[in-house]
């Protein structure tokens, strides 16, 4: 008999209990049996177009796609008969024939669940070989390359972009044979109002997207006796980088990070949770005057450069609302060019700032006009969590063995405020935590609000300080951020304050950290347990609150005076523009 939650069904003779509402995929998942995708995404895209998940069903003439199938009483399901085998191989076997097979110099190699299925599909040689597609690769962008002689049309990057997202700038064109993934009219990446946040990227199985390569910069930089090369690593990239070593997902590595930083040859290894700290005080500020002078409300966060252009495409009318602050990684670039460069008597021209992002946003962000000063770049070159991957492994550091060791000084403890910016809510909560105390003239004991914690779309509070009732919501993906911009547009909704991320659970699950195949993706919530790990070390932290960082508070005796100064404003903020929707 059927109860309201589970279903009977039987999978290859054996009986399996699955919730109402699953899929075959899944319910087989759950009873030890995987079943091969390709174009299925969990939470992403299901759309059962590959054919690489069929089995058969008892009862029905064809096969049916696995991953769009529904759970049923009584429902007989075979994966494994040598219909369902015959069919796989045949279907892979035809991917591959219009596939550039070029695996030994590809980005994914190693990492490609086509590669992957290959393998376990016995695939021998290539079974059908005929008149193949050439495309041009597409490196317009200052941030993504999109080689379509790699795409296996799954539709993956097309689904995440169009319906999480709602970015919307690639999608399926022409027909048949000539079917291809394309920006409209064919245009680049670069050329459409694509938001650089890379989710494409680490949506795609194998290597037909991937983030532009900065990695022979910084080693020509690292080479470059005359150069002083400092490198900043977000918040984010301690929680995943340790994946890329075979270690479990939401392994916190900020020790042995900073150990490898330091042996792949930077003159300073430092932390962009300073950055963070910094950004704190400059935004907790601004939406202290806003609040008490009657400026734009709500303020916005201006952390995540992907949101920063979605909003300029898509919502210009609420640019007066963004907080005018640069991001973190912008600002500590900025004060390491001036500030520190004349604390340790450097000409700033020698100094080469690298940044270590989860972010291939960044990329696009640190190329913007309006970042620099006096001449000055604040972030000459960005690499993600991923290219940083590759440099440890080019430089042979056997990065699971290395010691624990602590950022450079200046600079060297940053506080669990400035680390939880990698996670949706992480802002929002630091900001809090800083505006409470200010507000409230004393010290607040308990700082964590985990009411903007979690990872549900949108959260919604409202946050009691001093005397004062505080409005707030945190949205991470830009599909929840335009739901949340619309209700403002349409006065179903009011705030004081919004954080806003662009990728999906924030910077932790940004376009340029470690891709996890999509077999593993069904079973590990990523946006979760990477933040726990940023979670754990704010824990662990001396000092929790960004207002009590010693060498933030130095900072602005020795050089900005205070929060909001003219300097502060010349070096720490910024501007933005409208651009057009297509």
């Amino acid at each position: 008999m059927t109860d309201m939650e589970n279903v009977n069904l039987k999978i290859n003779g054996v009986c399996v209990t699955a919730p109402a509402g699953t899929t075959v995929l899944e319910a087989a998942r759950m009873a030890g049996i995987e079943i091969p995708t390709l174009c299925y995404l969990k939470d992403a895209s299901q759309t059962g177009s590959c054919r690489m998940c069929v089995v058969e069903v008892k009862g029905a003439r064809n096969l049916q796609a696995a991953c769009v199938y529904p759970v049923s009483e009584g429902l007989e399901v075979f994966t494994n008969t040598p219909k369902v085998r015959k069919s796989r191989k045949v279907t892979l076997e035809l991917l591959l024939s219009n596939h550039e097979r070029k695996c030994l110099t590809c980005v994914r190699s190693g990492n490609c669940e086509l590669q992957t299925l290959s393998e376990e599909l016995g695939i021998e040689g290539i079974a059908y070989e005929g008149d193949r597609l050439a495309h041009e690769i597409d490196d317009l962008s200052p941030s993504i390359v999109r080689d379509n002689n790699k795409c296996v049309l799954c539709r993956r990057c097309v689904n995440v972009c169009k319906n999480v997202q709602t970015v919307a700038v690639i999608d399926a064109t022409e027909r048949g044979f000539k079917t291809t993934i394309a920006s409209p009219f064919h245009m680049s990446l670069g050329e459409v109002p694509c938001v650089n946040c890379g989710q494409c990227i680490v949506a795609c199985p194998v290597g037909a997207l991937y983030e532009k390569d900065s990695t022979k910069e910084v080693w020509d930089a690292i080479a470059d006796e005359d150069k002083v090369v400092i490198v900043q690593t977000a918040p984010a990239v301690r929680a995943a980088l340790g994946e890329e070593f075979g270690m479990p997902v939401g392994t916190p590595v900020t020790g042995k990070m900073a150990a490898a930083l330091r042996r792949l040859g930077f003159d300073k290894v430092f932390d962009t949770d300073t950055g963070a700290d910094l950004t704190i005080m400059e935004e907790g500020t601004e939406l202290l005057e806003r609040i008490k002078n009657g400026g734009k409300l709500p303020m916005i966060t201006s952390c995540s450069p992907g949101w920063i252009k979605f909003c300029e495409h898509n919502f210009p009318d609420f640019l007066d609302n963004l907080s005018s602050c640069k991001s973190p990684h912008q600002m500590f670039g900025a004060v390491l060019k001036s500030y520190y460069a004349e604390k340790n008597g450097i000409d700033p021209e020698k100094i080469v700032t690298v940044s270590v992002m989860p972010c291939v946003a960044k990329k696009f962000e640190s190329g913007r006009e309006e970042m620099e000063a006096d001449g000055l770049r604040d972030v000459d070159i960005v690499i993600s969590t991923r290219e940083l991957a590759r440099m440890i492994k080019q430089a042979g550091i056997r990065f699971a063995k290395l010691p624990d060791e602590k950022f450079d000084n200046p600079f060297e403890e940053a506080t669990g405020a400035g680390v939880i910016f990698g996670a949706t809510g992480g802002v929002m909560e630091a900001a809090l935590r800083t505006v409470a105390e200010v507000l409230g003239g004393k010290p607040v004991e308990k700082v964590e609000y985990d009411q903007v914690r979690g990872t549900e779309g949108i959260k919604e509070a409202t946050v009691r300080v001093a005397d004062m009732d505080i409005r707030v919501a945190v949205a991470h993906g830009l599909g929840n951020a335009r739901k949340l911009l619309n209700n403002i547009r349409e006065g179903k909704a009011d705030y004081h304050f919004i954080e806003i991320m662009a990728c999906p659970g924030g910077c932790v699950t940004g376009g340029g950290q470690p891709i996890v195949p999509a077999r593993e993706r069904m079973d590990i919530d990523l946006k979760a347990e990477r933040a726990k790990a940023l979670y754990s070390e704010d824990e662990a932290s001396a000092i929790r609150k960004s207002h009590e960082n010693p060498d933030i508070q130095l900072l602005y005796k020795e050089f900005f005076g205070e929060p909001g100064s003219h300097k502060a404003h010349e070096l720490l903020h910024t501007h933005y523009q409208v651009r057009s929707k297509f």
